[in-house]
């Protein structure tokens, strides 16, 4: 009596080109370690690169709680390691604030200002306010008052002339009669 045997299925049995094992086709034609495509007959299409967005300037009269820690921390002359430290957060959470790609939360917030010695507002002021209080101390010096008063009167070909002779008279090239 003869016996029958079942027919035996062939499968194909390929090398990867990328990490090089040895193994039998899968059905998804994926390697079964680095999960590569077996065959290379399409080439790879290599993904595109992350396009880079460049930061939003602040529009006008925006809150910049960025500037205002930078500039805190700074006249404070702290390190970001060091106003971490008073937060009880990572020095990369202070980076993150100040380079505008974290927004901190109302208690952080709170916490910002009491690790720089300010009042919550100085953190939250837009930069109109900001602009003003500069201005401000600018114009409480009496000489510089003045002068902004005789400023205000010229014209744009008088006011560059005006900052040439105080640029010369600055450097000491103008001698004085």
């Amino acid at each position: 009596m003869a016996t029958m045997m079942a027919p035996v299925e062939q499968r194909e049995v390929l090398r990867c080109d990328h990490c090089s094992l040895v193994q039998f086709r899968t059905t998804n034609a994926l390697c079964r370690r680095c999960h590569k495509p077996l065959e290379a007959d399409e080439p790879e299409v290599a993904p595109a690169p992350l396009a880079i967005v460049p930061p939003q300037p602040a529009q006008e009269g925006s809150l910049q709680v960025a500037t205002a820690v930078r500039d805190l921390r700074r006249v404070r002359n702290l390190s970001q390691r060091q106003l971490a430290t008073r937060m009880n957060v990572p020095r990369t959470y202070i980076s993150k604030i100040e380079n505008g790609k974290a927004m901190p939360t109302l208690g952080s917030l709170e916490r910002l200002a009491n690790a720089l010695q300010v009042d919550i507002s100085a953190l939250l002021r837009d930069s109109r306010s900001r602009r003003t209080d500069e201005a401000a101390v600018l114009l409480a010096d009496p000489f510089l008052a003045e002068i902004a008063g005789y400023v205000s009167q010229l014209d744009s070909l008088q006011r560059s002339i005006f900052m040439n002779h105080v640029r010369e008279l600055a450097s000491g090239r103008r001698k004085m009669a």
